[in-house]
Order: C-alpha cells, then structure tokens, then sequence
C-alpha cells in the first residue's frame, strides 16, 4: 500500500534497530518510503532488515542500514553523507536513538551513567539533528527554492518522563526534558531553511518485554513512589491513565506519521503527548 504522504520519500531513521525504531521502519516501507535505518547495533539492524522484508509481502522496500555512533560527529556526518549518495536526498528524519539509563532514586544514581545518558539522548540527538538538518537546508538551496516553503520535517523523540520527572529516572527525564527545549530552540531556526521540527513524547507503552522489564526495575529500585510488586506497579501506572490501558506501538509510530508528513504542515516546535490522558493538564 503506497501512502502520498511518504511515496518515494527518504526517511532517516536512529535507533532502528530498537522496538520502536523496527516498528517505525516496516511502518512506512509499508507506505512506499525509501528508508535509510540507523543503529549502533549491527545484529539489530540485519534483524529490522530482515522483518522489514518480511513484511511488505514480495514487493520491494527500499531500505538500507547505516552501523553508526550517533555520540560521535565524525561518523554521523560520514553516515549522512552516505544516505544522501545512496538515495539522493532526505526528506524526514526521525531522531529516535536512545538510552533508558538507571532506573535508581537520586541519591543512588551513578554519576557517569547520567553522563551517558545525556550522551546519547541529548548530544546524540543534537548530532544527528544538525547534520541532517544542514543536509536538508543545502538540498533547498540547491533547488533553487526561495518560497516561504518547508519541505522537510524532523520529530525527536522525547518522553511523558520530561512532563512528570518519573522518580528513580532522574537522568532520562531530565535527557527528555532537555528535547523538548532542543525541539523548540531548533524549530525557530530552521524554519527559514524550510525545515519543520517537532517532538513525540509516549508514555505505558506495552504490553511486551520493555513494558515488563521496567515494572521490574522500578519495584526493585526501593523508591517509595512504587510497590515492591511489579504486578502492583503496571496495575498502579495503569490505574493513572483517564483512557485505563496501554497505549501500543502502532499508536505512537501514526503520531510519528503525522509529525513527519505534510497533514501536520503548519506545526512546528510542537510536543504531541502519546498517553492516554496521563500527563493531561502537565506543561514542560
């Protein structure tokens, strides 16, 4: 099924080798899009490939994958230089490359893993963000195109986390947080270079490993905000949501669809909440 909206259109995608990364790139090869996967992970990356050809049943997908450290400049740059020769240009990406880190109240949190986390979520997003960004400006200017247009578009990944300051995560939310002002900054200055950028903040997605694992960890993480019973902390969470249950993958990759796409095109420096109603009534 080709989809108009992302037809023949070159989509970036980081952290493809994770559950919503592998989601997001069967979702819009599904729809025609050209993707260019990105991870650090290269036995993730063969299997998002190999799901993403098992999916579009015998048609073609265009898809390649990109090994790269979306913490470091260098192989950033090299990864995007090569997407744009492999695909001639680009039109979307989604910054989805990220690191949960500890799951530890603050006075237990290790130092140098709130380093890496903020590496990743926060540096790395910057990263992949302004090189695709300069990319994408060259791509306009070298069309030729001086119109108050803006052809391309760029969600980040965020997180509810950045709303609620989720204890015993202060490291992830404070990253999450921080998107949330890159996005903003970044929209004011490259709407001149006709790039809309925005961000997707999910929340109690599941069920299945992740949704699992981190009830596991946040009842074991001795914070006073959650049982000692992971069963007790999904029933709790849960309870939390005006919608009461999960939201799924599929409904967070459709939010990612309509950032991305021309339905969304006078939105920029936008936050689109992804929770059932949980953070309802919250401001950043």
């Amino acid at each position: 099924m080709s989809d108009q909206r992302f037809a023949a259109k070159t989509i970036v995608i980081t952290g493809a080798g994770g559950n919503f990364g592998r989601a997001g790139c069967i979702h819009f090869a599904k729809l025609g899009a050209r993707i260019a996967a990105m991870d650090n992970n290269d036995s993730a990356l063969l299997e998002t490939l190999r799901e993403v050809n098992d999916a579009v049943d015998g048609d073609a997908p265009l898809i390649q994958t990109y090994i790269c450290d979306v913490t470091d400049p260098k192989s950033v740059q090299e990864t995007v230089e090569k997407i744009s020769n492999d695909f001639g240009e680009i039109n979307m990406l989604w910054n989805n490359a990220g690191y949960q880190g500890q799951i530890k109240p603050t006075l237990e949190y290790d130092p140098v893993d709130f380093a890496r986390v903020m590496n990743i979520n926060v540096t790395g997003m910057f990263i992949v963000l302004q090189s695709v960004a300069k990319k994408m400006a060259s791509q306009k200017k070298a069309d030729g195109d001086t119109t108050v247009s803006h052809p391309f578009s760029i969600v980040n990944t965020a997180s509810v986390a950045a709303l609620r300051g989720t204890p015993a995560m202060v490291a992830y939310s404070s990253s999450k947080a921080a998107i949330l002002a890159m996005t903003v900054s970044s929209a004011k200055d490259l709407a001149p270079h006709g790039i809309r950028v925005n961000s997707i903040s999910p929340a109690l997605i599941g069920p299945g490993f992740m949704w699992t694992r981190q009830n596991e960890l946040h009842a074991a993480s001795g914070s006073p905000y959650f049982s000692s019973d992971p069963e007790q902390v999904a029933q709790a969470k849960v309870g939390g949501v005006p919608m009461k249950r999960l939201g799924s993958i599929d409904e967070v990759i459709k939010s990612v669809a309509y950032l991305l796409s021309d339905d969304s095109s006078y939105t920029t420096g936008t936050n689109l909440v992804v929770d059932g109603g949980l953070s309802a009534g919250l401001k950043a």
